[in-house]
C-alpha cells in the first residue's frame, strides 16, 4: 500500500479552506460591510474582500482537486474491491461537482457586484432601494448561494470521513466479504 500522506493533505487542507472560507464570508464579510461609513462604501467594503478571497479560494480548491484525485487514484482497489466505497466517492464525486458549479456562479455574480464600486447597498448581499437592478438581482442571488457552498463542502467533509472509517480493518473486511456470494450477511 503506498502512502497518500500528500494527496490526503491536499484533500483536506484545500477543503477546509475552501469550506470555511466561504462560511467565514457569508457569516463575517457579507454582514459587516453594512458598518461601512457610507451607503455607497457598503459594495466597496464587500467586494475587496471577496476579490481578496478569490485567489486564495482558487488555490484551496485545486489543492481539493488535486488531492482528492490523488486519493482515488491512490484507492483505486478498493473503490472496485470494497462494498459501499465506490458509492460514497461517487457522492464525493456529485457533491464536488455541484460546489464547483455554484462556486463558479458565485463568482460570475460576483464580478457583476463588484464592477459597480460605489453602489449603495444594506450588506455585501443585500440591496438597498437605490442599488441599480442589475446588481441587487445579482447580490439577491448571492445572498442564497453564500450558504450553499459551504453547505456543499461541509458534506464534503462528511463523506470524507465516511470514507476514511470504510479504511478501518474490520470495514475493509466487511466490505470485501460482502461481494463475495455466500460470505455476506
Amino acid at each position: 500500500m503506498s502512502d497518500n500522506t500528500l494527496s490526503r493533505t491536499l484533500n483536506d487542507v484545500g477543503l477546509a479552506a475552501w469550506f470555511g472560507g466561504t462560511l467565514a464570508n457569508a457569516v463575517a464579510l457579507n454582514p459587516a460591510a453594512s458598518e461601512a461609513d457610507a451607503p455607497a462604501r457598503v459594495g466597496s467594503v464587500a467586494n475587496t474582500g471577496w476579490d481578496r478571497w478569490t485567489p486564495v479560494n482558487a488555490a484551496a480548491i485545486g489543492a481539493h482537486l488535486v488531492g482528492s484525485t490523488g486519493l482515488l487514484l491512490g484507492n483505486k482497489g478498493r473503490v472496485a474491491g470494497q462494498g459501499g466505497v465506490a458509492g460514497a466517492s461517487l457522492l464525493k464525486t456529485g457533491l464536488m461537482a455541484a460546489a464547483l458549479g455554484v462556486t463558479a456562479y458565485s463568482r460570475v455574480l460576483g464580478r457583476r457586484v463588484s464592477e459597480h464600486t460605489a453602489v449603495p447597498a444594506e450588506s455585501g448581499t443585500e440591496p438597498a432601494a437605490a442599488t441599480p437592478p442589475a446588481v441587487a438581482e445579482a447580490q439577491r442571488q448571492l445572498h442564497l448561494l453564500q450558504w450553499v457552498v459551504p453547505a456543499l463542502t461541509g458534506a464534503i467533509i462528511v463523506v470524507d470521513a465516511k470514507l476514511g472509517e470504510q479504511q478501518r480493518p474490520t470495514n475493509v473486511l466487511d466490505g470485501i466479504t460482502s461481494r463475495i456470494p455466500g460470505l455476506s450477511g
